[in-house]
């Protein structure tokens, strides 16, 4: 008897109208990763990826501030299928917190709201400074500041929050990998002539970490009031700030048709998962959304995510594997 079906999501390739680029760049697959510019949202990013590579099926797997700048993965073509294994992954940041004062957003772009005191500022040295990052790193909760993206009942806290309303939230548990300072021109705080001081910070954490709530709670924890002046997030998962590519360099590969030069496979964007190559008949189950059977000697837990490729390599399905029957059962089938 043929094993049943699973329920899996079938990716089924459609053509669409072409108006500027070739045939050959129809189609693309992917992953991308992009070096995002302050000034403009992770929405704006995708929009122009959209445009400059002519293909509407483009997403990302996290959202960055319109102030912040640095690594935003941006799926293409069938891979945004795959958002679902990538949006929780670690995140590393370098960020600029200025002591001084408050901000209502809790950041540059908000207004000014509450003055902490010079001398505090000035008398700052490593201890007390390593003292105060100390609670901040392992587990802690935070409260999703009303000025975010989260929704509530449908709603974005930031469109509450520019209407004047404040609603209650939840506070959520995050991990503080590492946290820990980065020198300024030989300097551990850089003073500034109004009087206040950056510390730049690198931070390492969980997704879901508002990184202006640990610029809030520092600077209380240092006797003063601060915000995140500013942030660059220098790595998503596996995907490093080095590897990432401007909008700006983007579109010139598309003009020189070279994109594919910075295009990361879906296979290799989940290397971290386990996988398998199927022979030719399992592979052809696996597309049509069907359990196989592998070896029973894998050391695979039950329930985890297993990358179904091809004889060839090609990533077919991402599988989800059931330790009591041994089998795979494919939940996003690529094809």
């Amino acid at each position: 008897m043929a094993p049943p079906h699973c329920l899996a999501f079938t990716l089924r390739p459609y053509l669409f109208a072409l108006t500027s680029l070739p045939l050959t760049m129809s189609v693309m697959d992917g992953v991308l990763i992009i070096d995002k510019p302050a000034g403009i949202t992770s929405h704006d990013v995708v929009a122009r990826v959209r445009r400059i590579i002519n293909e509407r099926r483009v997403g990302h797997t996290g959202t960055l501030d319109p102030f912040a700048t640095g690594v935003l993965v941006v799926l293409v073509g069938r891979a945004t299928r795959l958002a679902q294994f990538l949006t929780g992954a670690e995140k590393e940041y370098e960020a600029t917190v200025r002591l001084g004062y408050a901000t209502d957003t809790g950041d540059l772009t908000g207004q000014r709201i509450e003055d902490g005191s010079d001398s505090n500022v000035r008398q700052y040295d490593e201890s007390k400074i390593e003292a105060a990052l100390a609670g901040l790193r392992g587990e802690i909760e935070q409260v999703p500041p009303m000025y975010s993206a989260k929704k509530i009942q449908g709603r974005k806290l930031y469109e509450l929050a520019r209407r004047g309303e404040e609603v209650e939230r939840k506070v959520s548990r995050v991990t503080i990998h590492e946290l820990e300072t980065m020198l300024t021109d030989n300097a551990l705080i850089a003073k500034n002539p109004d009087g206040t001081a950056d510390l730049r910070l690198r931070v390492v954490c969980s997704a879901g970490t508002y990184v202006r709530y640990l610029a809030e709670v520092l600077g209380q924890r240092l006797g003063t009031h601060a915000h995140l002046s500013a942030l660059r997030r220098t790595r998503a998962g596996d995907f490093n700030i080095v590897d990432a590519i401007t909008l700006d360099n983007l579109q010139e590969k598309a003009h020189h048709q070279t994109i594919a030069t910075k295009l990361l496979t879906p296979n290799a964007a989940l290397s971290r998962l386990a996988f398998v190559h199927l022979n030719p008949a399992d592979a052809h189950r696996t597309l049509h959304g069907m359990q196989v059977d592998v070896e029973t000697s894998v050391s695979w837990r039950d329930g985890e995510e297993v990358r179904m490729c091809g004889e060839d390599g090609h990533l077919l399905a991402v599988g989800k594997f059931d330790a009591h029957s041994k089998r795979l059962c494919p939940r996003i089938v690529l094809g």
